[in-house]
C-alpha cells in the first residue's frame, strides 16, 4: 500500500476510493481483532460475561473507562495493558482511517497547473 508520488498526477476519483475503502477495511480488522484481545482478556481474567467482556473492551478501546470493577490481581494486569495497547491502536487506526485522504489533500496542493 503505496501513495503515488507527488510528481505524478492526482489518482482518479474511482481509484481513490477504492483506496479508501481497503484502508477503512484495514482499520476495520484492526479494530475488530483488538476488541476480540480486549473480550478474551476481561472473559478470562474478570470472569465477565461474553456480553460484559465485549461492553468493558469497547469502553476500553474508545478511551471512556472499564464498567465492571475488576475482581482479581490479573484481571487489574490485563486492564493495564490492554489500556496502553487500546490508546496506541485507537490512535494508529484513526491514522490509517486518514491518510489516504489527508494524501490527496496534499497532493493537490502540490499539484502543478500546467
Amino acid at each position: 500500500m503505496s501513495f503515488e508520488h507527488h510528481s505524478k498526477p492526482v489518482l482518479p476519483f474511482k481509484e481513490f476510493l477504492v483506496r479508501v475503502l481497503r484502508y477503512t477495511l484495514f482499520s476495520i480488522v484492526l479494530l475488530v481483532f483488538s476488541l476480540g484481545i480486549g473480550i478474551l482478556g476481561y472473559h478470562f481474567t474478570n470472569q465477565l460475561s461474553w456480553l460484559d467482556s465485549l461492553l468493558n473492551a469497547s469502553m476500553i478501546l474508545t478511551g471512556m473507562g472499564p464498567v465492571d470493577p475488576l475482581k482479581t490481581d490479573a484481571a487489574k494486569w490485563f486492564a493495564s495493558f490492554y489500556s496502553i495497547f487500546s490508546g496506541v491502536v485507537f490512535l494508529s487506526t484513526v491514522a490509517v482511517f486518514l491518510s489516504p485522504i489527508v494524501h490527496r489533500l496534499l497532493h493537490k496542493m502540490h499539484v502543478s497547473e500546467d
